[in-house]
């Protein structure tokens, strides 16, 4: 390797770069350098493209090979300091002939085959083929690398893009296939190995390519040159041509189509479909290996769900492992007995259960059966999987009374929320339903039936916490509902003129738990202002910036006093789940406050600086939300996998009850858990693992039923192959939520330094697979499937939890923000990290009246300050705020027609509100489309200027990830610190 071409000039290594497309793509492997039709295949292009003599062609990159149109190639010309030596189609250094694989020409005789010990025809007289360096001698580890005698190239070492080139989607694995092309031959194309044509059987057997007869799949090979401008230190990119999820989450889709009784992506995401055969390979993938749970993932209308009663024959499972019968289970014995496919053990199948097999074993009434063909089932558990009978829906509010509820608009907000959603939660007519508020005192409420009023009580003595009336204050909804609706309409007025300021939330948290410990249930807690009273009062503790880059600075991000973390576990033992909503514009302690929703499966709602007049509709619509959609009460979960493997970590809001059951009082579908594989055994010798997630849980018709999702992945001893089928998607989920684990016991810069070592662990990887048959030189090279990956790894460090120092996000946002992103489901979190910027101008002034080319305007750019044209109208949408960005130059008519009279005044001060006029109509439709695409959160609207500052900076400039803000790294520096560590020690 890197061997002298002994008595040939020496060209230098890496000439400048002035492709327009830097992260030019390798074609396919099997695939002529030259354009062809959709049936075109050939050889694999030469690594080090080989260039014509001479100067390059007017107007064509350099950096792309230049291939002479049909005909008869003209003779070399003379040796120059850019040419070829005449001696390049000469015998390879070695003695030995050199062997060529010519592609059968468009029309005439085939060529003439090279016979050992000859030299080839002139080249004036062959016909037009591809070109390129000499096959390769073999070597124990592939190809070796060096190009023989007459081969020095001058061009650099990047891999061409081929003009009007298709990329190929399937391929052989290892050396290429060549096959026809061009008009009818005598050559036709195989499908396995390696054709030949006649008079090739010959061929001296030190070049002769291996045989291959496995047809795999792909690989995408991506780089990025990063040699310097000559003259500058500064990297001859194009920043346009950066990979970027421009389309949103991409997911791996090739195991799908193998596997097509897999349970859905929703529901299940491995972060790579092909799972590691040894410890020894999984050492080597440095990215994470596990897995993105979603549980309960709403499914569009058609894909639901299938509920399944077993009846009297009650629930088939295997007696050994306790796997739930699945697709993949098989049946033997004439139907009599079924082989689990987990732990191999041969179960009995019950008599109410049998069915007769037909003559490929497959059971006569497999239709019927949607655990048979099903990857995701719903079963209805007998009595036996349940500890007590199934409870009802309860819904329970602890709500802050204190000054500042009153005065922002917070209670009455509140109150009339949950007003209007009475009729439609869960589980009617055995919904239960209570509340608690609290100041300086507590405040219980008798809702009896039989009352036409609530009765107030008030308990003073926060040292000794008692329930009055313990049976009144948790009333059936129905049976009460004119109770509940009086005390809702008189909420907001009884604490209207209320000026105690301060907040007794510990012991009026204790008396809840007292109130719900018999049943269980969810609570929603409305607090305003930092806990000051009693039992779990706190402290100001994060207005220090002295603590930032020491090593307490951690401690600022977890809860000060363990009576949060002891009565979050005490409220998951009784089956309690917490959602805390969190409204002061002070410091509230949410690290210690959001403890309680982390260790119940609950989440943090956190409106900083409340006022019911910005905020209130995205309160309404988040808590209608919270209240409204589908609840799995008292649940659990578990995942089984194959032999060999196990589940060893789980990172997510839960409470693990043991090594592998997560305790979840209340469950959604907004709700997903990462964890993370480990391989117990040094070798897997099973072809493929299965992995099946099982949560038991009470739905709120109160039956207790059993969600199944059921997925198969393949073992595979190839490395490549791991990184072909890596799912970026799920891969981040991971890296998120490790790396908010660990700024809760370090510092901010090693949790972000973390994340940029294991991106350059894994493509320093990468790159040592491909180093030994191809050049590198200075390129980054990274698969197809992690084309997005440093990106990401950017938008992590750049994220709310993990971005800069005191200054850039207060505490209180950041630790809200990390209890939000643990529970995010995948394509929610993409979004957050890498969020919508489209531009609407052009499409607002376009004659269409309807949202039938949504798609066109939803057209993404990157974030990058260049992508904002003065000109035009913009907006961002990171899934929790919409930002309407006008430019300088916006057209007055525009503006006018969207804010009306306020179109030229101070945007901070304007509210976006429908005009009479089709183009206001317009934008808001396309508004409420953009909101009810995701109804999880409800984004709220900003509008700003261009130049408005500090708001443009706060709004939009900050979150614009690509760019260099306040110190952060930009995405050219941070590909470049990431290629200057994957290139040490590679």
């Amino acid at each position: 390797m890197n061997r002298e071409n002994q008595g040939y000039p020496n060209f230098p290594a890496r000439p400048p770069p002035f492709s327009s497309s830097p992260f030019a793509s390798a074609p396919p492997p099997g695939v002529p350098p030259q354009s062809g039709g959709p049936g075109t295949v050939g050889f694999r292009p030469p690594t080090r493209p080989f260039t014509p003599s001479g100067p390059p062609v007017a107007g064509q990159s350099p950096l792309v090979s230049q291939i002479p149109g049909q005909g008869i190639r003209p003779p070399p010309p003379p040796p120059s300091s850019n040419s070829f030596p005449s001696t390049a189609y000469g015998p390879p250094p070695g003695g030995g002939s050199f062997q060529r694989f010519p592609t059968p020409p468009p029309s005439g005789p085939p060529p003439t085959q090279t016979l050992a010990g000859h030299f080839s025809p002139p080249m004036s007289l062959r016909p037009q083929q591809p070109m390129g360096p000499p096959l390769q001698s073999m070597t124990s580890g592939g190809y070796a690398s060096s190009p023989g005698a007459g081969f020095q190239q001058s061009m650099p070492p990047v891999n061409p893009s081929y003009p009007g080139y298709p990329p190929s989607k399937q391929v052989l694995q290892g050396p290429p296939v060549p096959a026809s092309q061009g008009p009818p031959s005598s050559y036709p194309p195989q499908t396995g190995g390696f054709s030949q044509h006649p008079g090739q059987q010959n061929m001296h057997p030190s070049y002769a390519p291996p045989t291959s007869n496995v047809q795999g799949l792909a690989e995408d090979f991506n780089s990025l040159s990063l040699a310097n401008i000559p003259g500058s230190l500064e990297p001859g990119l194009d920043q346009a041509s950066f990979p970027r999820p421009l389309d949103g989450d991409v997911e791996p889709n090739s195991f799908a189509e193998m596997y097509p009784m897999n349970c859905h992506s929703r529901y299940l995401r491995l972060t790579t479909s092909a799972i590691p055969s040894s410890q020894s390979l999984a050492s080597r993938w440095h990215l994470p290996l596990g897995a993105v749970v979603c549980p309960l993932a709403e499914a569009p209308q058609g894909e639901e769900v299938p509920l399944i009663d077993f009846g009297s024959s009650g629930i088939i499972r295997c007696r050994r492992c306790r796997t739930y019968v699945n697709p993949y289970v098989t049946f033997t014995d004439s139907g009599r007995k079924w082989r689990c496919n987990i732990c191999s053990m041969l179960n009995d199948v019950p008599g109410e259960y049998f069915s007769h097999l037909d003559a490929t074993g497959r059971r006569m009434d497999m239709d019927q059966r949607p655990e048979l063909t099903k990857g995701s089932v719903e079963i209805i558990a007998p009595t036996e999987y349940m500890v007590r009978p199934p409870m009802p829906p309860i819904y329970f509010f602890l709500i802050d009374v204190s000054f500042s509820a009153a005065k922002s608009g917070m209670l009455e907000v509140a109150a009339q929320t949950i007003k209007s959603c009475l009729d439609n939660l869960p589980g009617y007519p055995r919904t239960q339903i209570g509340f608690i508020t609290y100041d300086s005192t507590l405040h219980f409420y008798n809702m009896k039936s039989s009352l036409s009023q609530p009765q107030m009580m008030v308990v003073s003595d926060l040292d000794d916490i008692f329930v009055p009336l313990p049976d009144d204050l948790l009333v059936n909804l129905s049976e009460s509902r004119n109770v509940v609706e009086a005390f809702l309409d008189s909420l907001p007025l009884m604490f209207q003129n209320n000026v105690n300021v301060e907040s007794a939330f510990g012991p009026a948290l204790k008396a809840a738990y007292m109130v719900m410990n018999q049943l269980g249930g969810k609570l929603l807690i409305f607090q305003n202002s930092l806990p000051s009273l009693g039992a779990g009062r706190l402290k100001l503790r994060g207005d220090d910036p002295r603590v930032y880059g020491t090593d307490k600075e951690y401690t600022l991000r977890v809860a000060e006093d363990t009576f949060y973390k002891q009565m979050a576990a005490d409220c998951t033992k009784f089956q309690i789940g917490i959602n805390v909503y969190a409204f002061s514009d002070k410091y509230t302690d949410i690290a210690s406050l959001g403890t309680l929703a982390k260790y119940t499966g609950g989440q943090v709602y956190y409106y900083p600086g409340f006022q019911s007049s910005i905020n209130g509709d995205k309160l309404r619509h988040e808590l209608a939300r919270d209240l409204t959609r589908e609840t799995a009460w008292e649940s659990v979960m578990r995942i089984r996998c194959g032999k060999g493997i196990r589940f060893s970590s789980y990172h997510g809001n839960f409470m693990l009850r043991s090594t592998d059951l997560l305790a979840l009082p209340a469950v959604d579908c907004d709700k997903a858990y990462a964890m993370q594989l480990s391989l117990e055994e040094t070798l897997l010798t099973t072809p493929t693992v299965y992995f099946q997630v099982a949560l038991l849980y009470t739905a709120s018709c109160g039956e207790r039923r059993i969600r199944v999702h059921t997925a198969v992945a393949p073992v595979v001893t190839d490395l490549g192959e791991m990184y072909r089928q890596a799912d970026t998607g799920s891969i981040v989920s991971v890296y998120t939520r490790l790396a908010i684990e660990k700024t809760l016991s370090a510092k901010l810069d090693d949790a972000r330094n973390a994340i940029q070592q294991k991106i350059v662990k894994a493509l320093r990887e990468y790159r040592n697979l491909h180093s030994v048959q191809h050049r590198l030189g200075s390129r980054l090279i990274y698969p197809e499937s992690l084309k997005c990956l440093p990106l990401y790894g950017l938008a992590i460090c750049k994220s709310t939890p993990l971005q800069g120092g005191p200054a850039d996000a207060s505490l209180d946002e950041r630790c809200a923000a990390g209890f939000t992103m643990m529970a995010l489901p995948v394509k929610k979190l993409l979004k957050l990290l890498y969020p919508n910027l489209f531009r609407v101008d052009e499409w607002l002034l376009k004659p269409s009246a309807d949202l039938d080319d949504l798609k066109d305007v939803l057209r993404r750019v990157p974030l990058a300050a260049e992508s904002l044209d003065s000109r035009g109208l913009y907006i961002y949408d990171d899934g929790f705020r919409l930002v309407l960005w006008f430019g300088r130059m916006l057209s007055p008519d525009i503006a006018k027609n969207l804010l009306g009279a306020d179109f030229a005044a101070e945007l901070s001060r304007v509210t976006l509100q429908e005009q009479e006029n089709g183009m206001s109509k317009k934008l808001m439709r396309l508004i409420k489309k953009v909101r009810e695409n995701d109804p999880s959160y409800h984004p709220m609207c900003f509008l700003v200027r261009q130049g408005e500052q500090p708001r443009e900076g706060f709004l939009l400039l900050r979150h614009l990830i690509e760019d260099q803000m306040g110190g952060s790294t930009s995405y050219v520096d941070w590909i470049l610190q990431i290629h200057r560590q994957v290139q040490q020690n590679a």
